[in-house]
């Protein structure tokens, strides 16, 4: 089967064959100019590619998948989670990474995944049509890593891993709401609740952590009745603020921002007022609580340029360049109306 390319100026097809005579080389050499594979002298690949940069030519990428037994498409792994639509870290992480697939020229498969079933992922796998996988979320005891593991298939974790070996971007959160935590506190917050989402999610265990290092940081005591886990549904985390406003507490620290607005709902309905009446602070940003009045105080991540980066990680290791098994992006804290004094 001869590869295809199209050409800018002319809008004419020719084959390898075409591109071979024209330049007085074989077939296999223009293949293996084009591929980056094979053995090939470094003058020739430079003449093949200058041409195909002169003339505007560019490989057919199912052709070029062929040769180089690629699909070209990345699979991305998101939970199969019935409030996904609310949860904005996994929209904007999404379209991190299909910007940066398509500068690749690479195409992105999407998947929502169960915890205990990931049926739809063994099916993609079997199906030979994906080059590798992106997950979105990190579980404890994660099922995906094992199995994408045991078959030897690559794959990038957004999130922390509890598995060795397994390659991991994610921002640093124990030390972002390490900081926070301390920060609210160096401004007299001292009586805190906290209310956290579900805690076999590796990323609120270690916000979890990061909220607990932060008071013992300030020899603080947390609150042990004011600490309030797993809040999994709008129903919990309504009976956690119905509590916490039984109590002398200076300031609510939400896990996350689809926490926080669940919070801020709650509190509007039982006409409390922020910050007169109570403060209230979450470990992440989002468009809803930052324009929220008065805007929240929260912790802000560059998700999109999480996304890009898990991508280019994955596709850096797909074409066989070393990678780090773990990358941190960084954080801002961003101090709002909600936590003025």
């Amino acid at each position: 089967m001869s590869e295809r390319i199209w050409c800018k100026e002319d809008n004419n097809k020719i084959t390898i064959d075409d591109i071979a005579k024209e330049l007085g080389v074989s077939k296999t050499t223009i293949s293996r100019a084009i591929s980056g594979k094979g053995r090939i002298s470094a003058t020739t690949r430079k003449k093949v590619l200058d041409f195909c940069e002169e003339c505007g030519y560019r490989p057919n990428m199912v052709a070029r998948g062929l040769a180089e037994s690629k699909t070209y498409n990345i699979g991305v792994i998101l939970p199969n989670d019935p409030d996904l639509n609310e949860i904005s870290f996994f929209q904007d992480c999404l379209m991190g990474i299909i910007e940066m697939a398509t500068s690749y020229e690479y195409d992105v498969v999407v998947s929502a995944v169960g915890t205990d079933d990931i049926t739809k992922l063994i099916k993609l796998v079997e199906k030979q049509k994906i080059d590798g996988f992106i997950l979105t979320r990190t579980w404890i005891h994660d099922e995906q890593i094992k199995y994408l593991s045991e078959h030897q298939v690559p794959f990038v974790v957004v999130g922390t891993s509890e598995s060795s070996g397994v390659i991991q971007i994610d921002n640093n959160h124990v030390e972002a709401c390490r900081e926070m935590t301390s920060l609210l506190i160096m401004q007299k917050m001292r009586r805190l609740a906290f209310i956290g989402n579900n805690s076999n999610h590796i990323v609120s265990r270690m916000r979890y952590q990061g909220f607990i290092d932060g008071c013992e940081l300030n020899q603080i005591t947390p609150i042990s009745d004011c600490i309030y886990l797993d809040c999994n549904i709008r129903l919990l985390v309504e009976e956690a603020v119905d509590d916490i406003l039984h109590k002398r507490i200076d300031c609510i620290i939400c896990m996350d921002d689809k926490i926080c607005s669940q919070v801020l709902l709650k509190l509007a309905s039982e006409h409390v007022k922020i910050p007169r009446d109570i403060k209230v602070a979450s470990f992440y940003d989002s468009l809803f609580i930052s324009s929220y009045n008065p805007p929240i105080t929260a912790l802000k991540f560059d998700v999109k340029a999480l996304g890009n980066a898990a991508c280019k990680i994955l596709i850096d290791t797909l074409s066989g360049v070393e990678v780090p098994e773990k990358t941190l992006l960084g954080y801002d804290i961003i101090f709002k109306a909600s936590t003025k004094q």
